[in-house]
């Protein structure tokens, strides 16, 4: 008997193989509670069958309406901001653009707090930069677009400035097709003046080779309409006042095997007209004025009207002043 049982009942389970898990339990409590009555056994078993089918349906049933329900129960992603759903250039890319790093990257830096857009720290990813938005990437003001840096030896008769209204010929005519990048003059030349003119969309660079603080050298060859004495040479040389401020040159010399009106000053002073005006007051007029050296950069090579791009190791010296 328990060997026709046996056999009974795995006919039984081999039938209903998905459900086997769920109806063994079910079937085997019958079979031992009421082993002599093989009909009923096998009755018992079909009905245990059919209710352990639907006890495993209804448990899939309810433990798929569980998981939904879990679903439902999870807090809600906070909206993305405002700047997330208009037009921009996500932080992380404007970073990586900046040349200061990968994308990814960059992405653990914004979450480290290392970027301000407008003067707020941002965290979040995705958050993305507006075209008027001022970013900061650890206190130092960033562009997303490559770093150019072109020298211009500037001839007479053009105006330091982007544009001009009285239709005057200005420096950016001569460089408007050193860079897809807009660049800009840094410092000025006066109309009359030639020599080296840096142009750049590096806005740090610009502003600390401007600022007094950094002492940027200049050095300029004047040509005077008379020569210019000792005792003249040497007021300028020790300082003087003008214009109820004290004025310092770095150096002033005669140029060697020239003539006395030909004078090289180094200066690191960025007031307008400055070496023209030292000489004014002293009664020399500049017929001449050509600056000679820049930070550093010279003008060797440079036919005047020309320009040419930063060599690497010329920007890394910019950068170290």
């Amino acid at each position: 008997m328990n060997s026709n049982k046996n056999s009974s009942g795995g006919r039984h389970q081999g039938k209903k193989g998905p459900q086997k898990s769920s109806t063994n339990k079910a079937g085997a409590t019958k079979k031992y509670s009421d082993s002599s009555k093989s009909k009923t056994f096998r009755k018992s078993s079909d009905t245990d069958d059919k209710r352990g089918a639907q006890n495993f349906s209804k448990k899939k049933f309810d433990s798929k309406r569980k998981f939904t329900d879990r679903s439902t129960d999870k807090p809600k992603v906070a909206s993305t901001s405002k700047s997330n759903d208009s037009d921009g250039i996500r932080l992380n890319k404007y970073i990586a653009n900046a040349g200061i790093c990968s994308r990814r990257e960059a992405d653990v830096f914004i979450n480290a707090g290392s970027a301000m857009v407008n003067g707020k720290i941002v965290t979040e990813m995705g958050y993305k930069v507006q075209p008027t938005d001022e970013v900061k990437f650890d206190g130092s003001l960033i562009n997303p677009e490559k770093k150019r840096y072109v020298l211009l030896n500037k001839p007479k008769n053009f105006i330091t400035t982007m544009d001009d209204d009285r239709g005057r010929k200005t420096v950016m005519e001569l460089i408007a097709n050193a860079s897809k990048e807009r660049i800009y003059p840094v410092g000025r030349l006066d109309r009359n003046t030639t020599g080296l003119l840096l142009f750049t969309n590096d806005g740090e660079m610009a502003k600390k080779l401007t600022h007094p603080k950094s002492g940027i050298q200049k050095l300029y060859h004047a040509s005077l309409d008379k020569k210019l004495t000792m005792a003249d040479l040497q007021k300028i040389a020790e300082g003087f006042m003008m214009e109820d401020r004290r004025v310092l040159v770095d150096e002033i010399s005669y140029i060697l095997n020239e003539p006395k009106t030909e004078i090289g000053v180094k200066i690191h002073s960025g007031r307008n007209r400055i070496v023209r005006k030292i000489f004014e007051h002293f009664n020399y007029n500049v017929v001449k004025l050509d600056r000679v050296l820049f930070a550093g950069l010279t003008k060797k090579d440079l036919p005047r009207g020309h320009w040419r791009h930063l060599t690497e190791m010329e920007i890394n010296t910019l950068k170290m002043l």
